[in-house]
């Protein structure tokens, strides 16, 4: 099916691995020209690079640790060197650590915050003069929002926060023709999963598995075909809604 994304041109942050990987990759196959961005060098890198050459199109990966402010407005103008108008924007860039509430340092508070939060508001604040009216901007967000995980009070009050900063830009720049979204992800299969030592990795995947209505995992090619349905104009009527791509879990 043509979404009529051909020509497109979209931002993915932390899109060298995993669910990000996943919404670069369709999103290029789709005919969309796509800037993305990453952290550290690793062979991950590469091989996104080499996979954008064979798929073509215009393509650009850079190196950019959104937890720096200075670099958020670096990244945006090199996409504005690039381009005059961005139809997409995907935050995707995430970290996530797992420690008991009492113990949590103020610092690992303000790192997770400072990546999952601040650097989505400031990409969304510093992609603003590119946005246009059919403009679409996705924020990936969590089930555990609605969950509860302990050990995860800092990075779900993140995901909580991206909904209610969603829903308000909706409604400030709706009359712009401007949409703002959210995907919220259950379990997904990433390299994290599979670098598992084979039997915690069967044990995580039961587990959760067996949370769901569908009785396994999401791929990160089922998250990106909600990213392409959002990026399409099928959703122009959709904004300030949290969509779960997570199988039915519980």
């Amino acid at each position: 099916m043509d979404l009529g994304l051909r020509g497109k041109r979209a931002l993915v942050t932390g899109g060298t691995r995993g669910v990000g990987r996943g919404i670069v990759l369709a999103l290029a196959r789709a005919g969309v020209d796509v800037v993305t961005c990453y952290q550290q060098e690793s062979e991950h890198v590469a091989s996104l690079e080499r996979e954008l050459k064979e798929t073509g199109g215009r393509h650009r990966v850079i190196q950019a640790d959104l937890s720096q402010p200075v670099q958020v407005a670096r990244l945006l103008e090199k996409v504005a060197e690039e381009w005059d108008h961005l139809d997409l924007v995907v935050n995707n860039a995430g970290a996530i650590s797992h420690i008991p509430y009492a113990q949590l340092p103020l610092e690992e508070w303000q790192r997770i915050v400072g990546t999952n939060l601040t650097a989505a508001h400031l990409v969304i604040q510093h992609a603003l003069p590119l946005l246009r009216e059919g403009s679409s901007v996705i924020s990936i967000g969590s089930k555990a929002v609605d969950a509860g995980i302990p050990l995860r009070s800092h990075y779900t009050a993140t995901k909580a926060a991206l909904v209610g900063l969603s829903r308000s830009l909706a409604k400030e720049f709706g009359a712009s023709g401007i949409r703002f979204n959210v995907v919220a992800l259950g379990v997904v299969e990433t390299e994290n999963l599979h670098g598992m030592p084979a039997d915690q990795k069967e044990l995580m995947v039961q587990r959760y598995s067996a949370k769901t209505a569908l009785g396994r995992l999401g791929t990160p090619d089922e998250v990106a075909g909600a990213i392409l349905w959002l990026a399409s104009d099928l959703s122009r009527y959709v904004t300030g809604s949290t969509v779960s791509v997570d199988g039915g879990i519980s």
